[in-house]
């Protein structure tokens, strides 16, 4: 695991957030010339966006599909799942109350798995980039499927369990390349003698996050949750249900847990939770606009398979034994990044004006188109708009002065550090 006084700033930022249009970025014929002013792409659909119509009996739906629809949920198709966007509160709201509070997610459509066998670091090791060896016991990381061309095939959280097992979480919408992946390399392995073996967990995924979550929670389980610092996790009975998976992590930036939960427990733990007035339930938009307030990553739109870890700022993940080795997919092409120059990087930016929305073009001062913004939504917190995009280097330093072009307007924007608002994980001192 990186360890977490580095690694605070970045982890628990997998999942997808609302659906939009499939990022274009821009063509080797666009980068670098002067462009008229035009507007983005009208195909392009910011956070609050739905997905194009799926029939209804299509859609999976998670084990608190009836308690949201009880709760007065806003229910849309998002990665194949039918899952609250919003309920009676506003989004704005919803955001805030997390910064402050606490809210409840249904984040049950994440890929849950569990790697089984004495082989079972060898496998991991064998698809990402991370250290999974040097994991202690219960202890999690973030780290990065990549393919051979150096490119991110999604990013997932490996805890190394002291039940001996890897237990593994990766995003919904990645959900069968990760599993044929994965499940190939099983097979690969076995093949040669290797005790390996997958098993896909049922159970349903809450997380509860924000500065209140810690309390929340400890009211209901027995373990002293301050020995429980960001990126680890422990076994325990949850308000009365057993054999629940609680990980100190989350997309907000925010403390908080995520409870792998018996599918069967799943309605009597949320209403457990949310009989505490400090929390209330949240849906799919406050958790986008909560991660890109983090400075968070979007698996889909600001990192995919077109993207190195480097370009996405992402290099942290790489563990220092793994560099040296050079023995993950695509190490070829990143390793030699770390140190040389790469075509783009991945940066925050803030503005004023209109709300700067995926594939907006990103330009000079002087006008020349040099990126495009993969993530941007108006900050609830700071009430200003932020965006993250990629950009050459040159351009990446914190303070330098850009443009971004919106509803076919020019507006000044300034690469800014990331997170935009600070984060607030539990770490031991």
């Amino acid at each position: 695991m990186q360890r977490a006084a580095s690694a605070a700033a970045h982890l628990g930022f997998r999942g997808q957030a609302l659906p939009r249009a499939p990022g274009r970025g821009l063509s080797g014929s666009q980068v670098g010339r002067r462009v008229p002013v035009r507007g983005a792409d009208p195909g392009g659909r910011g956070p609050a966006g739905p997905e194009p119509a799926a029939p209804q009996d299509a859609l999976r739906r998670t084990p608190l599909h009836d308690f949201h629809l009880a709760h007065g949920g806003k229910l849309v198709a998002f990665a194949g799942w039918r899952l609250p966007v919003q309920y009676r509160d506003s989004h704005v709201d919803s955001h805030l109350h997390t910064r402050r509070h606490c809210s409840l997610f249904d984040v049950s459509h994440m890929l849950q798995t569990k790697i089984h066998g004495r082989d079972r670091v060898k496998l991991m090791e064998s698809l990402v980039v991370g250290d999974i060896a040097e994991l202690r016991p219960n202890q999690g990381t973030l780290s990065l499927f990549t393919n051979e061309a150096g490119g991110i095939l999604d990013d997932l959280i490996v805890t190394n369990t002291s039940e001996g097992h890897l237990y593994v979480v990766s995003n919904a919408g990645c959900r069968d390349k990760d599993l044929a992946l994965m499940q190939d390399k099983v097979r690969e392995l076995q093949s040669r003698g290797s005790d390996v073996g997958l098993e896909v967990v049922d159970n349903a995924l809450l997380a509860l996050q924000g500065p209140a979550a810690a309390r929340v929670l400890q009211a209901g389980v027995a373990d002293d949750l301050r020995k429980l610092p960001f990126m680890t996790s422990a076994v325990m009975e949850v308000f009365g249900v057993p054999s629940c998976r609680v990980t100190r992590c989350g997309y907000t930036g925010e403390d908080g847990v995520e409870i792998s939960v018996p599918a069967e427990g799943a309605v009597r733990l949320a209403a457990a939770l949310l009989a505490n007035p400090a929390v209330r339930l949240a849906g799919l938009a406050a958790r986008d606009s909560l991660r890109l307030e983090a400075g968070l990553c979007l698996y889909g739109s600001d990192i995919d398979e077109r993207t190195t870890p480097v370009e996405g700022s992402l290099g942290w993940t790489l563990g220092r034994r793994r560099r040296a080795a050079m023995d993950f997919p695509g190490a070829a092409v990143i390793v030699p990044q770390l140190k040389g120059k790469v075509p783009r990087r991945r940066v925050g930016l803030t503005c004023e004006g209109a709300p700067v929305r995926a594939h907006s073009p990103i330009l000079s001062v002087e006008g020349t188109v040099i990126g495009a913004v993969t993530s941007g939504c108006p900050s609830p917190c700071l009430r200003k708009n932020v965006a993250m995009g990629y950009v050459p280097p040159e351009y990446s330093q914190p303070g330098t002065p850009l443009l971004v072009e919106v509803r076919r307007k020019q507006q000044e924007a300034v690469v800014s550090k990331m997170p935009f608002v600070p984060t607030n994980y539990y770490t031991l001192k």
